[in-house]
């Protein structure tokens, strides 16, 4: 897999922080023990990134800043232990394989897998084969899958046209999930820019009260929207305050936001848990541009459902006011946190024909928190 540093290519800091790691703390509810979607048990996340090549564009050749990122929700087959899920679109100018089938069941039965806008395909062919191999019946005695892939465009940086990611890598980035989530310039956040700076994969989750269940929610998003001069962190104009020198352009080009939750939801809870997602991305500066695909999909590990099972009925659901406002809430504070993290770690990246996506300034950004009394 290319991996090679180009001369003068500024890759990814492993020492940029976290927003919390700079003492920016996002909302007011308790975080789970990492602060990754991993925190609701079974979930896990591998990335597989293409980086290689600098200079000109040779379409098809590079330069590549790419990737796939996979979500695997249980440590199960998923086909077999089908979850309750659904979807909640703000502005579709996007893509989400399988969203239909997602929304009309209410169930999840394969891998979610992210990558760039025209690696859907060839991401989507390898998460079938992965599947079939897994489920020598599908097609013969059992339904067929219709995977969920879900997309943003990375050509600023990343020779799109080649769409480098092959089913080896999609098999490496499911080979190596685990609980530790890596984020940044990494996986299908490799070439993503958001809000005027270089973002990537973010994460974060919150826990619900223990009187209220204890539930964890935690949210994985790949950001790749907004305008120049519109970052907000924690309420701070911070975008509109920051002089530096342009590179990514002004980007309506998407947000895919997947949420997780070990609550007891049923699928058209989780697509009002999905739908709070706006009211996060308003809080970072997002307008939600035309041009904007703004998708998230949320599921529950609760009670999986097996496929031999005749019904998909639900056996229970979240039946408090209290309990389901504390999760739209902690949807709105994950995904807030989820996508600054995805800024705060990202470094400054040089992609093809030199373009460059400037890393956000931490000490300026948090010499401005402290001005405004949130350190």
């Amino acid at each position: 897999m290319p991996s090679t540093q180009p001369q003068g290519f500024v890759v990814v800091n492993d020492l940029r922080p976290r927003v919390r790691e700079c003492g920016i703390t996002i909302g007011k509810m308790a975080t789970g023990e990492q602060n990754t979607i991993t925190d609701v048990d079974g979930v896990a996340v591998g990335h597989a990134t293409l980086i290689e090549g600098s200079g000109r564009l040779v379409p098809g050749h590079g330069p590549m800043r790419t990737g796939v990122t996979v979500i695997l929700p249980h440590d199960m087959n998923v086909y077999e232990q089908k979850l309750r899920a659904n979807v909640y679109v703000q502005n579709g100018a996007g893509e989400l394989t399988g969203a239909l089938q997602v929304m009309e069941w209410g169930i999840l039965e394969t891998p979610i897998a992210l990558t760039n806008t025209l690696n859907v395909g060839l991401v989507h062919d390898a998460i079938v084969e992965h599947v079939l191999e897994q489920n020598p019946d599908i097609g013969i005695g059992a339904e067929v899958i219709l995977p969920v892939v879900g997309e943003c465009d990375d050509s600023f940086l990343n020779d799109i046209r080649g769409r480098h990611v092959k089913r080896p890598h999609v098999l490496e980035a499911m080979r190596v999930c685990e609980r530790k989530v890596c984020e940044g310039s990494v996986g299908a956040g490799t070439g993503m820019s958001a809000l005027g700076f270089k973002s990537g994969v973010g994460t974060a989750s919150r826990r619900t009260s223990l009187g209220l269940g204890g539930y964890v929610v935690g949210v994985l998003v790949v950001a790749n929207f907004g305008t120049i001069g519109d970052l907000r962190v924690d309420g701070v104009p911070v975008g509109s305050k920051i002089e530096v020198e342009q590179g990514a352009p002004d980007n309506d080009r998407s947000i895919i936001t997947v949420i997780a939750t070990d609550a007891p939801a049923s699928s058209s809870q989780l697509r009002r848990i999905a739908a709070r997602v706006p009211l996060a991305l308003g809080r970072v500066g997002s307008t939600s541009s035309n041009s904007s695909g703004d998708i998230s999909i949320a599921f529950s590990t609760t009670e999986p459902i097996p496929s031999s099972a005749e019904s998909l009925s639900t056996v229970t659901e979240v039946a408090s006011t209290k309990v389901l406002n504390e999760l739209f809430t902690a949807t709105v504070e994950a995904t807030e946190e989820a996508i600054l993290n995805s800024i705060f770690v990202s470094d400054t990246m040089k992609g093809r024909d030199d373009n460059i996506s400037y890393g956000l300034p931490v000490d300026e950004t948090l010499d401005m928190m402290k001005k405004h009394g949130r350190l």
